[in-house]
């Protein structure tokens, strides 16, 4: 498949369009400036580390200012202190104040984009204005909020700037793998592949992702140490082999349509991120419930710095642990023997050497840039999970999506053999199987998928009753667009 095509199948594969078509009815502002964001996250290759952070932010600024125009709301950098009077409590107020404030954080996060986001801060009716300061309108509240937001977060630790080695989110860490593509010291410890480039003319060697990010500044997370991480087995251990040996044999057996799972949650470069895979989930369930712009802000709040905190103490485990994937695990423990596994596209179940084994992904994405345990998908997931549950106060979902035959990245034209249909009655439902889907897809070992869930779940928790304390007595939202 061209780098093209894989553009287009990374968001087609979700099953949902950035309009979000799946009720009628025209979505809220705060859901279409959440549109303009996942556009701009896909179209750049945002790795979920930065997605989940820009997201937050973007999502806090919005909520900030629209904390003035609502009794009870404090924002989370000048409690109540830029409430303005009842008489200016509007709809129109908020949507201006709302889209400001969006306007001013993603030409912050993504200044190459700001041709997209200022043509919708216009079709709101609106034009730039980031030199207004007057707290007498929505457009001065907006910069004053999320100026002060941005301020805060340019020093949170994870070099959006590039202060630190002149490279925008560069490692400040001096983070060193212990093995290289070609030398494996350490079993236990991650090691960097030697991977093609998209287009298949080149390769590189994987360099750790944002290796600084489980230091940078949380929303409610609380110390590392406090969520009791298991720690995953060592190698030469019974457990160690067990867990490999698990893989092996979901490779072997796998089915047409736990292939479509592995893909459809896989996420990968050019797709909206695991994040932004359940804000669009998110805009779905706005519009299903018909929230509004009132509850959509608090919403979209909630859910985007839960995930920021779960991508903070996920980055924080893979360095700690710096784990070793699934890939050079098997090839590691089965060099010299043969195995049954999936053999490749259109091999199917074959018989084959363990030094190569392979996970269910495409070439150019065969395993992330940074270690295992624990799952990223995992713990976005069930935070995720948890702040739709408790929003919605209940585990409701009822979502599904219809995966086009032959739509596989691994396997085009092949996978799925017709066309397949992946339902989930609840958010705890998804997020389980987003987990699962990376065992399938050769991605992680049991552990670091179910230890990410339980933490995630945890994280989800806390950043909901820290959220909600922001929300005060403001109504939960149905008033409007």
């Amino acid at each position: 498949m061209t780098l093209s095509k894989w553009r287009v199948a990374a968001t087609a594969a979700l099953g949902l369009s950035f309009a979000g078509a799946a009720h009628a009815g025209q979505p809220s502002t705060v859901n279409q400036w959440n549109q303009a964001l996942l556009q701009a996250i896909s179209v750049r290759s945002t790795p979920p580390t930065i997605a989940s952070r820009a997201l937050a932010v973007t999502h806090t600024c919005m909520f900030d200012a629209w904390a003035a125009y609502n009794v009870g709301a404090r924002g989370t950098q000048f409690g109540t202190h830029l409430r303005r009077p009842r008489s200016e409590h509007t709809l129109d107020n908020k949507r201006a104040a709302v889209s400001h404030a969006a306007y001013r954080a993603a030409i912050d996060l993504f200044p190459s984009e700001k041709p997209r986001f200022e043509a919708l801060l216009r079709k709101f009716g609106h034009r730039p204005d980031l030199a207004n300061d007057d707290p007498r309108t929505p457009a001065g509240i907006a910069n004053i909020a999320c100026g002060e937001v941005l301020e805060a977060r340019h020093r949170d630790g994870s070099n959006q700037l590039g202060e630190h080695g002149g490279v925008p989110y560069g490692d400040t860490t001096g983070y060193t793998p212990v093995n290289s593509e070609t030398e494996l010291r350490d079993p236990n410890r991650w090691q960097p592949l030697r991977v093609p480039t998209y287009d298949g003319k080149s390769t590189y060697v994987q360099k750790f992702l944002t290796p600084q990010w489980g230091w940078i500044k949380p929303f409610a997370l609380r110390p590392y140490h406090s969520y009791g991480l298991k720690a995953p087995p060592k190698y030469g251990s019974a457990e160690y082999a067990a867990e490999t040996r698990e893989l092996v044999e979901l490779s072997e057996k796998l089915t047409d349509r736990q292939k479509v799972i592995a893909e459809y949650w896989a996420n990968g470069p050019f797709s909206v991120t695991p994040p932004g895979h359940w804000n669009m989930f998110a805009q779905w369930v706005s519009k299903r419930d018909r929230i509004g712009l009132d509850g959509d802000v608090k919403l979209f709040f909630a859910l985007n710095n839960a995930m920021m905190d779960a991508g903070i103490f996920a980055w924080r485990s893979k360095v700690e642990l710096d784990y070793v994937r699934p890939i050079t695990a098997v090839r590691t423990l089965y060099k010299g023997q043969q195995i049954r596994a999936w053999g490749g596209y259109g091999k199917g179940t074959r018989t084959i050497a363990g030094e190569h084994w392979t996970p269910y992904q495409p070439p150019y994405a065969i395993t992330p840039p940074f270690a295992e345990c624990v799952s990223g998908h995992s713990t976005f997931s069930a935070a995720a999970s948890e702040v739709l549950r408790r929003f919605t106060r209940s585990d409701r979902f009822g979502y599904s999506v219809t995966v086009p035959a032959g739509q596989s990245a691994a396997e085009p034209g092949l996978v799925p053999a017709r066309d397949t249909t992946l339902a989930w009655t609840t958010f705890s439902q998804a997020a389980d199987e987003a987990g699962m889907s990376r065992r399938w897809g050769g991605i992680h070992f049991s552990i670091g998928d179910l230890e990410g869930r339980r933490v995630g779940r945890v994280i989800g928790q806390q950043a909901w009753h820290k959220a909600h304390s922001h929300f005060g007595g403001a109504p939960h939202g149905r008033r409007g667009r």
